[in-house]
């Protein structure tokens, strides 16, 4: 998959009005890898790697990763996704589990400025979300709650995270809430989702909802306007339980 700037991308910049210190073109991702085990049963995360690779993107955040554990032969699962895909690999635990621990990443061209790491609420199993700064914008990774009270207390640590970055902020990843839920209804007032809510994704063999958001900040500071460019849901059924999301966009900062 390769990214091409066609004469109407061009408008678009022209219409702006940009310069090059203000413009930025991104391609994010996001993608539950589902521990890199495919609808086979096969845990293979050259794989993952590879549908990763195809959709080039410059950061792609990812979810249900084990570090070391049993299931996972012990293996740094996202460790050797990144290393795999020739990207930088930034992991977040949640829990303990199997002898290791399990959470949710990011994978990057560059490697990030910093990373942070918070706990979100979530009675069923602990959450987290990971933080990671790059030169024009911060990008954030979650995987949310299965109840619907934790999902809505989490949104608040979210907002008050992108509140206090000084830069356009992004946050990725498995929501378990559908386009109409209370949930993203609540995302809705503090973030742009940037995806196309009406292309499922989830289960990946035949998906019948979206789970799977990326989203900016509306107010983002200094401001920033992300205009998308092209949005899709690859069409992978097999690598994981879930089908990876990836929106390219440019990110027009408005400067003093």
């Amino acid at each position: 998959m390769k990214r091409i700037i066609t004469s109407f991308t061009l408008a678009i910049l022209l219409g702006f009005g940009l310069t090059a210190q203000s413009r930025k073109y991104v391609t994010l991702m996001t993608y539950n890898i589902h521990n890199a085990i495919g609808m086979d049963g096969t845990l293979d995360t050259k794989r993952i790697a590879d549908v990763i690779r195809k959709c080039n993107p410059d950061v792609a955040a990812i979810q249900e990763i084990d570090s070391v554990t049993n299931r996972s032969g012990h293996k740094y699962v996202l460790g050797e996704i990144a290393a795999n895909a020739g990207m930088h690999a930034s992991f977040a635990p949640a829990i303990k589990y199997d002898g290791g621990k399990y959470g949710i990443g990011i994978v990057s061209k560059s490697k990030p400025l910093s990373i942070r790491s918070f706990k979100l609420p979530g009675r069923e199993e602990e959450r987290a979300i990971i933080v990671a700064e790059f030169n024009d914008y911060i990008f954030a990774c979650t995987h949310l709650s299965l109840t619907t009270d934790d999902r809505i207390a989490s949104l608040e640590i979210i907002d008050r995270i992108a509140r206090e970055a000084n830069k356009p902020f992004f946050v990725a990843g498995d929501l378990n809430a559908t386009p109409q839920s209370d949930v993203i209804k609540q995302l809705q007032q503090r973030f742009n989702i940037l995806n196309n809510r009406q292309c499922n994704t989830f289960p990946s063999p035949k998906p019948t909802g979206t789970i799977d958001y990326i989203a900016s900040y509306k107010d983002s500071q200094p401001a920033a306007t992300v205009t998308v460019i092209e949005s899709q849901v690859i069409d992978e059924k097999v690598a994981s339980d879930h089908r990876p999301v990836v929106v390219q966009a440019f990110i027009s900062t408005q400067r003093k």
